[in-house]
């Protein structure tokens, strides 16, 4: 009895490790997964592409695969709210900070959006080209996010006017021209260096900011009586094509 009850405790505890299999490796199966799926519907489509053809590409058993996904939806879920929901939440957190003027937050919440699609321009491609074969509610849900993200951007652009240090632009044109001018990496760019990529997102989140900053704002903000000037002559132009037609 002794030795059996000591067999099986050594059992349990040679079990337990196995039995719980770490975060990190989780982490990166699921990733390993969604990468080939990622590739697999943008080849083959998502119709056309099946889990066990997933499954394969993974390196994985179908059953092994159950461990980590029910269906081929929820990846397509996933890769939705990762591509869509996850960049509307950071830009809010952005544009809600105290610690930064309205310049900082345009520059960051740009470098936000301009660093995903360098790290993953195959996965925004893919949810552009399968925009009118979403389900309902994922479809739904992109919509949504995309209508967020311009939110946040009109909502940066439009403190930056009232400050002064952006020039009286349509705040929602503005903010789709740097959104459209970010989005287009996804098809533009091939993954680099690290170095390379920060050296991309570093330009177009400048390039985002200059194109409603205040020429006089490029250095340092500085003030007197020249900016005041110049701000004064750029919104009696924006008033008059505004209001100047009308009686």
């Amino acid at each position: 009895m002794p030795a059996t009850r000591a067999s099986k405790s050594s059992a349990a505890a040679t079990d337990t490790p196995a039995a719980k299999p770490s975060t990190a490796r989780r982490e990166l199966v699921e990733q390993n997964i969604m990468q080939h799926a990622t590739a697999l519907f943008a080849e083959r489509g998502f119709a056309a592409t099946s889990l066990q053809d997933i499954a394969e590409a993974a390196g994985l058993t179908r059953p092994a695969l159950y461990h980590y996904v029910a269906n081929k939806d929820e990846l397509l879920a996933r890769l939705v709210r990762e591509i869509t929901e996850q960049p509307a939440i950071a830009l809010r957190g952005i544009n809600d900070r105290t610690d930064l003027d309205s310049v900082e937050k345009l520059r960051t919440m740009a470098s936000e959006i301009a660093r995903s699609h360098t790290e993953s321009p195959d996965r925004f491609r893919l949810l552009v080209r399968s925009e009118a074969e979403l389900p309902e509610q994922l479809s739904q849900i992109y919509q949504r996010s995309k209508r967020n993200v311009l939110k946040e951007f009109i909502r940066v652009i439009d403190t930056g006017i009232a400050a002064g240090v952006f020039r009286p632009v349509d705040p929602r044109v503005a903010a789709l021209g740097i959104i459209g001018m970010l989005n287009w990496i996804a098809w533009w760019h091939h993954q680099d260096s690290p170095d390379t990529e920060r050296a991309i997102v570093d330009q177009l989140s400048e390039m985002a900011v200059r194109t409603v900053l205040h020429e006089e704002a490029s250095t340092q903000y500085d003030g007197g009586p020249a900016r005041a000037i110049a701000a004064l002559r750029q919104n009696l132009d924006y008033l008059e094509r505004q209001f100047g037609g009308k009686k």
